[in-house]
């Protein structure tokens, strides 16, 4: 999902959120349009040497240890399985669990890595350029997890900020969502996302057709891509389930296809909406 991080949507939106004040940002808006892409990118321009009007230099060691995932001045606080599907290194003591078996990897933000990323915000600086906490989908926190990050977000220490990123504002708390800049994410134009998309090997014509079956949305398209689904696997499936043959779906996880599948059918009474030159 990272591979948007430069995409020019992404670095307006940066520009614009970087040139404002503010302790705590929530990123909103519906997947697949570069949430977190973004989160990385403020958090970078905080933490950046030499950083300009339109974010991190990244060349400077601050933008090195970033991009290599060790930066002592930047938490990330992620479910584990996201945190693994993004390169980010677990704590010491998940990964030992993991390992030994003890567990498996979290879905949700764990309440002890909030406590964690707590005292993590109180602590002096490593680099001289403050500190940054990343929340990633901030939707994965439960309630004692976003309660446990209240206070800080109430009482910032003086050198933290906080980001924050979803795809469901709706599934926070208020007093989460109160506390916070509200940043809605902004859609690229259609030539944007396609040259964005054949840029990671996505062929042109497969990105437009995935394209439309994902709203308009880069990142949904490269999920779509990931888990093998084909423009032709979208032709087949009205025929597929009209003749109600579940083998079209078996090669997926249900919970999975079937968000794939709802995200691709208009929502009864919304009117299309139109992005650029074409209507998703």
């Amino acid at each position: 999902m990272s591979a948007v991080l430069n995409a020019p949507w992404i670095a307006r939106q940066a520009t614009d959120l970087l040139a404002q004040r503010g302790h705590a940002w929530l990123l909103q808006g519906p997947s697949g349009l570069g949430q977190y892409d973004l989160a990385l990118a403020m958090a970078s321009a905080w933490l950046c040497e030499k950083p300009t009007a339109q974010g991190a230099c990244g060349e400077c060691p601050s933008c090195h240890a970033i991009a290599v995932r060790t930066h002592a001045d930047l938490e990330v606080l992620m479910p584990e399985t996201v945190m693994i599907e993004l390169g980010w290194p677990l704590s010491e003591k998940a990964q030992d669990e993991i390992d030994k078996k003890t567990r498996k990897p979290s879905k949700e933000i764990r309440v002890d890595a909030m406590r964690d990323a707590v005292e993590f915000s109180q602590r002096t600086n490593a680099r001289g350029r403050g500190k940054a906490v990343l929340v990633f989908p901030a939707e994965r926190m439960n309630t004692i997890t976003a309660n446990a990050l209240l206070k800080t977000l109430e009482e910032p220490p003086g050198d933290v900020r906080f980001v924050l990123a979803t795809e469901a504002a709706h599934m926070l708390l208020p007093t989460i969502r109160s506390r916070c800049l509200a940043h809605i994410m902004k859609w690229p134009e259609a030539d944007e996302a396609l040259t964005c998309l054949s840029g990671q090997g996505v062929p042109a014509p497969v990105a437009q057709a995935l394209l439309r079956s994902a709203g308009g949305r880069p990142t949904d398209v490269l999920r779509q891509a990931e888990s093998g689904l084909s423009p032709e696997w979208w032709a087949d499936l009205p025929k597929a389930m009209r003749q109600g043959d579940a083998r079209h779906l078996g090669r997926f996880d249900p919970g999975a296809s079937h968000r794939r599948f709802a995200k691709a059918l208009p929502r009864s009474g919304a009117a299309p909406v139109r992005r650029g030159a074409e209507v998703f």
